[in-house]
């Protein structure tokens, strides 16, 4: 357990983190993306459920 611990850390010191600006634009990439696709699903339900009201109401 403690070898694990330690091969956790040293691979730790090697990861190259992201600067400040880097995760702000990341962070807003991936806002701006999750809130596309649930946009975009939430209109395509939408309209898949009005169809189906017109044949089945």
């Amino acid at each position: 357990m403690v070898t694990f611990f330690k091969n956790v850390s040293r691979e730790m010191k090697k990861v190259s983190w992201p600067k400040g600006d880097e995760l702000t634009r990341y962070t807003i990439t991936v806002v701006a993306t999750v809130t596309f696709v649930a946009v975009f699903f939430a209109l395509v339900d939408l309209g898949i459920s009005q169809i189906l009201n017109l044949f089945f109401e």
